[in-house]
C-alpha cells in the first residue's frame, strides 16, 4: 500500500491509505464496494473486471471477470452481495452470480441503442438501473426468471455518465457530459418511476464522470478535471463542502463510498482510497 497525504485547502486532510495496482492493464473506469466491504470489482477499458479482496491487512486480486465483447464501462454489487452487475460499450449489461469464490453470468440485457455507462443496484427493492450514452436511464425488474426492462427515465441533454441512490432509495442523483447533476424522486404510486426535481450546475467545468451519495448524506463526485468534490445536502440545496484539485494525474473516472472511506479510480491506472480526517 502506497499512504500519501494531501491538503484539500478547506481545513480538513485526506489521506491516501491504500493503492492497488497489477489487476486491470487499460484505464479503470469505475470501482465498487461488496455490501460486506471486503470486496472491490473494478470496470476497465481492457474488458475485464477485476475482484480485489482484502484479507490478512491486504488487498489481494482474486478473479477477473471475462465476456464482454468491449469495455466494461460500470460495475455494482446487488444489496445482499449475491449478484454482480456490469456494463459495456457492446451497450449490454450482464447479471453475474456470486458463489462462494466463483463467478457466473446470469442474464445478458441488451436495451440501450448506445454505450452503457452505468449499472446501479436499488438499496432496498429487487430493482437495477442503467445509465447511457442515448441520454437515458433505464429501470429493470425481474420477470419470472429473466430481466425486462421497465423504464425508461429521460432528463438530461447528453451522456448520463453515472446515478447514487440516497440511503432510502426515494431519491437518486445522475451526473451528465452537460456538466450537471439531476436529483430525481421516486413517485409513490411506481416504485419502478422517478421524476427529475431539481438540477445543480455551474461547480463543475468539465464533464462528471460519476457520483457517489453516501450513507451519511455526503455527495462525492468525480470528473475531467482530475478532482474529487463532495457535496453536504442544505434545505433542497447541494452545497460544495469540500474539494481535493489534482487528486489524480488524470480523468476521474469513479467515486465511491463505504463509511467514512472513499475510493476514487483515474486514468492514471491507480485506485486511491480517501479518509476525511476533521
Amino acid at each position: 500500500a502506497v499512504v500519501s497525504t494531501q491538503s484539500t485547502g478547506e481545513g480538513a486532510e485526506w489521506v491516501c491509505v491504500a493503492t492497488l495496482e497489477g489487476g486491470n492493464t487499460r484505464t479503470i473506469r469505475q470501482i465498487a464496494w461488496s455490501p460486506c466491504g471486503r470486496r472491490i470489482a473494478t470496470a476497465s477499458f481492457d474488458s475485464t473486471t477485476c475482484i480485489w479482496e482484502y484479507t490478512d491487512g491486504e488487498w489481494d486480486l482474486a478473479a477477473t471477470l471475462e465476456g464482454h465483447e468491449n469495455e466494461v464501462k460500470g460495475v455494482a454489487w446487488s444489496r445482499d452481495g449475491d449478484y454482480l452487475a456490469s456494463c459495456s460499450r457492446d451497450k449490454s449489461v450482464w447479471v453475474w452470480e456470486v458463489v462462494e469464490v466463483d463467478y457466473e453470468c446470469a442474464s445478458v440485457l441488451q436495451v440501450h441503442t448506445q454505450d452503457v455507462k452505468k449499472v446501479v443496484w436499488h438499496p432496498t427493492d429487487p430493482l437495477l438501473f442503467s445509465t447511457s450514452y442515448d441520454d437515458t436511464v433505464k429501470v429493470y425488474k425481474e420477470f419470472g426468471d429473466d430481466w425486462e426492462c421497465a423504464e425508461s427515465l429521460i432528463g438530461h441533454s447528453s451522456t448520463v455518465w453515472s446515478m447514487s441512490f440516497n440511503k432510502s432509495g426515494d431519491k437518486f442523483v445522475s451526473c451528465s457530459d452537460d456538466r450537471t447533476l439531476r436529483v430525481w424522486c421516486r413517485d409513490d404510486n411506481k416504485p419502478t418511476k422517478y421524476t427529475c426535481k431539481s438540477t445543480v450546475c455551474g461547480f463543475h467545468s468539465r464533464p462528471i464522470y460519476d457520483v457517489s451519495w453516501g450513507r451519511h448524506g455526503y455527495i462525492a463526485t468525480a470528473a475531467g478535471d482530475n478532482a474529487v468534490r463532495v457535496f453536504e445536502q442544505q434545505g433542497g440545496s447541494l452545497l460544495l463542502a469540500h474539494y481535493q484539485p489534482d487528486a489524480h494525474t488524470g480523468d476521474v473516472n469513479s467515486v465511491a463510498w463505504k463509511g467514512h472511506l472513499l475510493a476514487s479510480a483515474s486514468d492514471d491506472e491507480t485506485v486511491k482510497i480517501w479518509s476525511l480526517d476533521t
